[in-house]
């Protein structure tokens, strides 16, 4: 374990004073720790208010610390308002670095002035997010563009956090009991993938691209252009939109946005990533989601920052649509049957218990508006029954879940009174009808078309191969070879009887010579007795001679 790195996360913690986020009422029972354990902290850095002190501790540790803020900051309903309201500056307002070590960084990567490529570049950011910021700039052709440029050292900085929950994750796994069947060092090493594939903006780009050409002429989600030839490991350009950010609720009223239509649309739009394209946006916090205000009554969502995305294996894909539909459907007995048949519980499971567990969780949320939903609570029920059914959770669902979580958690700000089921349950109907109905099936077959063709005018040949092996008299060597297979297989045949024979007639021998007590004998043994040990004898030696 990084001994320097934990002392440096505890140290500042300290400094910031956020044990103070601690309830006050509390305040005799608790032991500070943090300063217990950082002695030299000074006497805390000045800041208005306790979560304000959270946010600068996140930002002080890094990249890391700011993507857990930034997933905190859409849980109103797990922790306070004001902390919520203050770690939301994480998603842009992180501090920027200099323009002179920018432009210098761009220039390297680009290989080329940037006066030959731009007619000006605004040296004040648009944003400044944990691992990059953003410049407003314009094309020689006139173009409106933004330049994205990674921090420098943000490698460096990720790789140092990362090898601290590596040894985090090794000792949760030693000593540990989650109940849930979760290897920690297997989720680190998944969030290793997804944090370094954010830091190279050639994949974010590539991400970019096959969104826009899913949503190409979509009036619900607008997916900003590439410029490819600008593009490269750190840097990337892409069009500059004009749009207001999702979480400015005051200026979506201002602009008269139907914010009911808007929530159910960030629904629809998950599950249409998710089940017809099998490729979504996995970072999708309020920061990531603009809003084009043109058609208020039927407002378009604007994504931005596709750093990471995610997808999931075909088998996998269709398991979780039909799960999800039995879930809307309310056939519980379904849902159980379903974790058996992929694998996702043992599979000697009951389903008549797991089909019981899980009505116990989900039968109280249905048909409650979103407001009133404790996801906290459903995810505390389904630990407990995880642990009955020692469930495994799937390493490439959680994207997933991260999307959905944040998803849900806009949808309660937009529109609380929102019914996440009856807006959800449509809209995965359709798409599984698309997909896995008739008109499913008649794209794929006219997709493998063209190749099935292919392999036809080979079928003749398999044919008379197979044809072939059946009527062609085997050579010398073949018989030779397949006569000593079933001598051998016979030979084992053999032996197994013989030594279920010998195994028999020994039981038959004991009980002879137990119940002989008063019949004559000879040798210490009467003749049947005799005459039973004799042929177990001989089958023993048979069953280890036999060859």
């Amino acid at each position: 374990m990084n001994i320097f790195r934990l002392t440096k996360i505890l140290h500042t913690f300290a400094n910031y004073r956020v044990k103070d986020l601690i309830p006050k009422q509390k305040s005799k029972k608790r032991i500070h720790l943090l300063r217990l354990l950082s002695p030299f902290a000074s006497k805390g850095k000045a800041c208005k208010n306790n979560p304000e002190k959270l946010r600068k501790a996140l930002e002080e540790l890094g990249p890391i610390f700011v993507k857990l803020g930034q997933v905190l900051s859409t849980r109103p309903d797990m922790i306070p308002s004001e902390i919520t309201e203050e770690l939301a500056k994480l998603q842009d307002d992180v501090e920027p670095f200099a323009w002179a070590e920018a432009r210098e960084f761009i220039e390297q990567q680009l290989d080329q002035p940037l006066d030959e490529i731009f007619n000006s570049i605004d040296e004040t950011p648009l944003a400044s997010a944990s691992v990059a910021q953003v410049h407003a700039a314009e094309l020689k052709d006139g173009r409106e563009v933004v330049i994205k440029v990674l921090r420098p050292g943000i490698k460096k900085m990720v790789k140092r956090d990362l090898e601290l929950m590596r040894s985090v994750a090794k000792l949760a796994r030693t000593f540990g009991n989650p109940g849930v069947q979760v290897d920690p060092v297997e989720i680190v090493e998944e969030f290793e993938k997804t944090i370094y594939d954010e830091l190279d903006l050639q994949r974010e780009a590539a991400n970019a691209s096959v969104l826009r050409k899913n949503f190409k002429d979509s009036d619900d989600l607008y997916v900003p252009e590439i410029y490819w030839q600008y593009c490269k490991e750190k840097v990337m350009v892409m069009e500059r939109i004009y749009a207001i950010p999702i979480r400015q609720f005051d200026k979506l009223n201002a602009a008269g946005i139907n914010l009911q239509v808007l929530a159910e649309k960030g629904l629809k739009l998950f599950y249409t990533q998710v089940f017809r394209d099998n490729f979504f946006h996995a970072d999708m916090h309020p920061g990531n989601i603009f809003v084009n205000p043109t058609n208020p009554e039927n407002p378009q969502v604007i994504l931005l920052d596709f750093g990471i995305c995610g997808s999931l294996p075909k088998g996998h894909k269709l398991d979780l649509a039909n799960n999800f539909m039995a879930f809307f459907n309310q056939d519980y007995r379904r849902i159980a049957e379903l974790h058996i048949e992929a694998g996702w519980v043992p599979a000697d499971t009951r389903v008549d218990e797991l089909e019981s567990a899980t009505r116990t969780i989900c039968e109280p949320y249905f048909a409650r508006p979103i407001s009133e939903i404790s996801f906290g609570e459903v995810m505390l029920k389904t630990f407990e029954m995880a642990r009955k059914f020692q469930l495994v959770i799937q390493p490439e669902f959680i994207l997933l879940q991260k999307t959905l979580l944040n998803i849900e958690g806009l949808g309660r700000q937009l529109y609380p009174e929102l019914d996440i089921w009856q807006t959800s349950k449509p809209v995965l109907s359709s798409i599984m009808k698309k997909s896995y109905g008739m008109d499913g099936a008649m794209e794929t077959i006219k997709k493998n078309l063209p190749t099935w063709l292919e392999q036809t005018a080979e079928i003749p040949h398999l044919v008379h191969e197979l044809l072939s092996l059946k009527t062609k008299p085997s050579t010398k060597l073949q018989q030779i070879e397949q006569a000593k297979s079933d001598k051998q297989q016979q030979n084992s045949e053999n032996k197994k009887t013989f030594a279920l024979l010998a195994t028999g007639f020994g039981i038959i021998t004991a009980l002879l010579y137990s119940l002989d007590a008063n019949t004559s004998k000879y040798l210490g043994m009467t003749i049947p007795t005799m005459a039973s040990l004799a042929t177990t004898a001989i089958f023993l030696v048979k069953s280890l001679k036999n060859k």
